[in-house]
This record gives structure tokens, C-alpha cells and sequence, in this order.
């Protein structure tokens, strides 16, 4: 029997194997996919910070980015831009093997072609029921940890809730013109209540994405159809990708000898939708909180309730504001979120948040209470209303 099945192995289910195997413990990564390195609806957005606390080496980065280009409904743009470096992209599919190659140097076992399809929790242990090749077979282990990404059925079936609200979003890889900044693009005939996305990756490519509740591909068209127009975009690109994205976690995120980590537990920005930094963060958590309980042989839920407690408490605040974001700007009419810009850029809005040392690429609960203080956000409230 193992000490750890983990249920994913995507960077952070990979993250938290690494973490538990060199502390010395056996653990197995179970994964649905024949291999690592498949194409994943992400755009591989993550900020320095990131790259530093987790040692990613520079091999994964495609791209790094002082700024971005904000584009309301009407087509002005907000450039928002520093001297020092904003964020890096990397390959997603490089990335998803760049930790799973570390997992496994630690020595972590991944299965393949491994999709759980059920876990039972007993008084001793867990054993994971595997669909796909592996029908009939099930794997033990003291505990396990649920990285599965969104719409895991494994977390509602053990009781811990549903996500809480998502969002679907969708991507493709296209050809451009000499495109060096990331741009953001807003308005309802794009991405209703969301926005939409041109992310720079190598010479004359990109990913061209959206966030949406409905109706993702037909969206994805019409802005592939105006980044054509405006001579953006040379080529349709290869298939598309899809997914859901959580917005909101689940009831819970732990329960006895279970933990759940990453998307499958809602820790994801509301704002964006980029999961990969709060998940890392999250799983190094959970981490910790499991070595400590396998040491004394404790598993019980009472224990493991920590792992949340801490995580809530790192990243709660930051969850609920940047969904209280979200949710105002979702309401927004296209008339609404050009007046919303206009005033921003009238009054300097946002240069004064971009000389604050605060304003973090990660964390954006800090600058939407310090834009909501601004003397001018009496109008926009009243244009929010």
C-alpha cells in the first residue's frame, strides 16, 4: 500500500507528489491521459513571483511581458506597463511535464491511462476504483489527494460540495503579425460578462482565447474574425481547447485521509481565471499539512481541517473580493465599461495604480479596494448602477 495516491497529474497534483515523495514517502500519481504534454485550454500566464518561489526553470518560459493592452467595447485601449518584468508565459504542455519530470526524480510513481473513478475512504486507508485501461483494478493508499481539475465528480460524490459557480473557456494557437504585448479585449460581442485574450508566445504566434458562460465557440470566431480585420491575425489555427474553469470552491476541500488541491478546489482568480499560481501555493500547503499528519499515523478529518483553515487564510480575502469583481463587472452593459475606461484614463486612474508598489499581476484584491477608494469612483458608481 502506498502512503499517497494523487488523482491528477497536472502541475500542482505533480507540485504536491514532488513535495511528499522527498520527504520520503511512497506516492503514485494516477492520470487519465496516455501521456503528459497534451495541449490544455491555458494560457500559461504566471508572474515572476511565482517563478522565483517554485525554482521554474527558464526552458518553460516562451515569453516574458512588461505590459499588457486593455481594450474597451469600443476599441481605445488602457496600456498598462512597467520597466520591470509583469509575467512570463510558458508551454503549458512543457510545463505539465517540467514537474512531472521533478515529481518522478524525487520518486514518484505516475500511472497512465489511470482515470479514477471513484474513491472509498475506510477507517485504515483509501483505494482509488481505475476506469480506462485499468478496468477492475483498484489502488490503496493512506490518503489521497484530489488534483483532478474542474468538473472531478470525485469531489461532490465524497461529499466536500460542487464548485460554487464557473466559467467556461476556450483557446486556440494562431499565426500573427509581430505581436509583443499581451491584449485583453472587452464587450459583449466578444465575451459577454468576461473578456477575451491575444497572448503573445513565440515569433508570430499566439493564443487567442475567451472566458464565457455560453456559447464559447461561436465567440471564439467573432474575435479571431476581428483580429483578422484589424490585421492581428494571419491564420485560423490548429483545433481549439475547452474547459471549465471554477470560480468559486467547493463547501469543502478536505475530509478524512482526502485533500483536495487546484482547480478542483475552487483556487483559482476569479478575475482571470488563472489557477496555476494560487494552486502551487495551495498545494505546498497541503503538503506540509500531510506530511505532518502521516508522520503521527493521524488522517482523521479533525487534522487534515487545517490544510484549509491555512489556505483560506492566505488566499479567502483575495477569492471573495476578486469575485465580487467579477460578478459587478459581469452586470456591466458594453455603454457602461466605456465609460467605466473613459473616466480611468481622464483621471489618471491608472498611472496612480501602476506607481503603486503594490499592484501585483497575482494578487488583485489589494488594487480593486484601492481603485474602489479613488475620489473619482463616486461616478463610477454611479455609472455601475
Amino acid at each position: 500500500m502506498k502512503d499517497v495516491l494523487v488523482v491528477g497529474g497536472g502541475p500542482i497534483g505533480s507540485y504536491v507528489a514532488r513535495r511528499l515523495a522527498g520527504a520520503g514517502y511512497e506516492v503514485v500519481v494516477l492520470e487519465k491521459k496516455e501521456r503528459l504534454g497534451e495541449k490544455v485550454c491555458c494560457t500559461g500566464i504566471i508572474s515572476p513571483e511565482c517563478i522565483g518561489k517554485f525554482n521554474i526553470a527558464d526552458c518553460v518560459v516562451l515569453k516574458r511581458v512588461n505590459g499588457a493592452r486593455i481594450f474597451s467595447p469600443s476599441g481605445k485601449p488602457i496600456r498598462l506597463w512597467r520597466e520591470e518584468e509583469q509575467a512570463c508565459v510558458v508551454d503549458r504542455a512543457d510545463f505539465d511535464i517540467y514537474m512531472a519530470k521533478r515529481a518522478m526524480e524525487n520518486g514518484a510513481e505516475y500511472r497512465f491511462s489511470s482515470g479514477v473513478s471513484s474513491i472509498a475512504v475506510h477507517d485504515d486507508r483509501v483505494s482509488a476504483g481505475i476506469a480506462g485501461n485499468g478496468v477492475g483494478i483498484e489502488v490503496e493508499a493512506r490518503a489521497a489527494v484530489i488534483a483532478s481539475g474542474f468538473g472531478s465528480k470525485l469531489v461532490a460524490e465524497l461529499g466536500m460540495g460542487e464548485a460554487g459557480d464557473y466559467v467556461v473557456g476556450v483557446q486556440i494557437e494562431v499565426e500573427t503579425t509581430n505581436i509583443d504585448e499581451i491584449e485583453v479585449y472587452t464587450g459583449h460581442e466578444l465575451a459577454t460578462g468576461f473578456f477575451g485574450w491575444l497572448v503573445p508566445t513565440e515569433e508570430r504566434r499566439a493564443l487567442v482565447g475567451l472566458l464565457t458562460r455560453r456559447k464559447a465557440s461561436l465567440y471564439l470566431n467573432k474575435m479571431i474574425a476581428l483580429l483578422k480585420e484589424r490585421g492581428k491575425v494571419t491564420s485560423d489555427g490548429m483545433e481549439p481547447v475547452c474547459r471549465g474553469i471554477t470560480l468559486k470552491p467547493p463547501k469543502k476541500t478536505y475530509g478524512k485521509r482526502v485533500i483536495v488541491v487546484g482547480d478542483a478546489a475552487g483556487q483559482v482568480k476569479p478575475t482571470t481565471g488563472g489557477g496555476i499560481y494560487f494552486g502551487l501555493l495551495s498545494g505546498e500547503i497541503a503538503a506540509e499539512h500531510l506530511k505532518k499528519a502521516l508522520e503521527v499515523d493521524d488522517l482523521s478529518s479533525k487534522r487534515l481541517a487545517g490544510y484549509e483553515r491555512e489556505w483560506k487564510q492566505k488566499l479567502g480575502q483575495e477569492l471573495k473580493i476578486c469575485y465580487w469583481a467579477r460578478r459587478i463587472f459581469e452586470g456591466l452593459s458594453d455603454k457602461k465599461i466605456n465609460c467605466v475606461c473613459d473616466i480611468i484614463t481622464k483621471y489618471g486612474i491608472d498611472e496612480a495604480l501602476l506607481q503603486d508598489g503594490e499592484l501585483s499581476f497575482d494578487w488583485h484584491g489589494k488594487a480593486i479596494v484601492k481603485l474602489a477608494g479613488q475620489k473619482m469612483m463616486s461616478r463610477l458608481s454611479d455609472i455601475i448602477r
